[in-house]
């Protein structure tokens, strides 16, 4: 039997453990009789699980039959791929007869007889929204790792039109935090910022427990030891089950854990801290080395000022490298990381 568990990022893996909740949740709202939002946006950092949970919601809708779910390039021309890809839909080509939406200016399908060739293709993708209205369809576009680059900017404007007329459209896009933070940032797309931020949160415990103790036949407390070295965190809680698998029993836990940090450090870790500032690292470093959680402590003994931390404190978040959920309180939210940043200090 082949391994079980993945190191490839953007397809879902054969062991998967979902986001009941989140999952739900947005699925519940794009199907609702009044959305009260038509976009999410799911952030976090490289492995947390983004593209597989998006993957699921449009699989899901696209499982009925009110939904029409296409999947969009962010490197291409987002418009004129939309209106590409909903040609190539067998069910949507009634749609281009109905509305005589003729693009073979764009050099999409072939001239329709007693139909003027579209020149403008938000104008085209318009006429087919309308004919999706007419037949009490839903189109969901989901655009996978999203930056703040023309194209989308350009998209997202057209979008913005395309909602404010009441069309069934909705949008799920997943990028970096940083790159979704300068998008939602934008000055001409505002509307982007009111936009629901989704972060995966941590896998279930309770469901990584017993993945590895159907897996391996474990007993509870070593299962629940491999648990806890993920916390929680998606291609983490891959990389232990690929290298136990790999390993067939032959080494425990400890003497896997070079590989498992080595593996961590090459395909996440390492990307992370070469895009951080020196001031990043010496905040890191200093929480590392003192086990300080305290932010009033970090603050006195780093002498930096309430202001300064702040900033830090919010780069570092956005980074997705530590946790701020408890007051006053900051903690390193990825498994190992605190032992990956002190090696970087020898």
């Amino acid at each position: 039997m082949d391994n079980p568990f993945t190191l490839s990022f953007g397809k879902k893996p054969l062991q998967y453990i979902s986001r009941i909740s989140q999952t739900a949740e947005i699925i519940d709202n794009f199907t609702a009789r009044q959305p009260s939002n038509q976009i999410y946006m799911l952030t976090g950092v490289r492995g947390a699980g983004k593209t597989v949970m998006m993957s699921s919601i449009a699989n899901e809708l696209g499982k009925n039959e009110d939904w029409i779910v296409v999947e969009l390039n962010p490197n291409r021309d987002l418009l004129k791929s939309l209106a590409a890809k909903l040609y190539t839909l067998p069910e949507m080509y009634p749609y281009f007869i109905q509305a005589k939406i003729d693009l073979s200016f764009f050099g999409l399908g072939v001239s329709l007889e007693n139909a003027v060739p579209v020149t403008d293709i938000e104008n085209a993708i318009e006429r087919l929204l309308s004919e999706i209205r007419k037949r009490n369809k839903r189109l969901l576009i989901t655009i996978d790792e999203a930056v703040n680059c023309e194209q989308i900017r350009i998209f997202a404007s057209s979008f913005q039109i395309f909602m404010r007329q009441e069309y069934p459209i909705f949008l799920l896009m997943t990028g970096l935090y940083e790159n979704i933070y300068d998008l939602q940032n934008e000055k001409t797309l505002t509307f982007l910022y009111r936009a629901p931020k989704v972060v995966p949160g941590p896998l279930n415990h309770t469901a990584v427990r017993k993945q590895y103790m159907d897996i391996f036949g474990l007993d509870m407390e070593k299962a629940e030891k491999m648990a806890r070295l993920t916390k929680g965190y998606p291609f983490a809680f891959q990389v232990l089950g690929y290298l136990c698998w790999e390993n067939k029993g032959e080494k425990d836990i400890e003497e896997i854990m070079p590989e498992y940090d080595q593996y961590l450090e090459e395909y996440v870790y390492g990307k992370i801290w070469s895009e951080l500032s020196g001031k990043d690292r010496e905040i890191l470093a200093y929480m590392a080395s003192s086990g300080e959680t305290r932010v009033k402590s970090l603050r006195d003994q780093m002498k930096m000022s309430s202001e300064l931390f702040s900033v830090y404190r919010g780069r570092l978040k956005r980074k997705g490298v530590i946790d701020t959920g408890k007051y006053a309180e900051v903690s390193f939210i990825l498994p190992r990381f605190a032992e990956f940043v002190l090696a970087q200090m020898i």
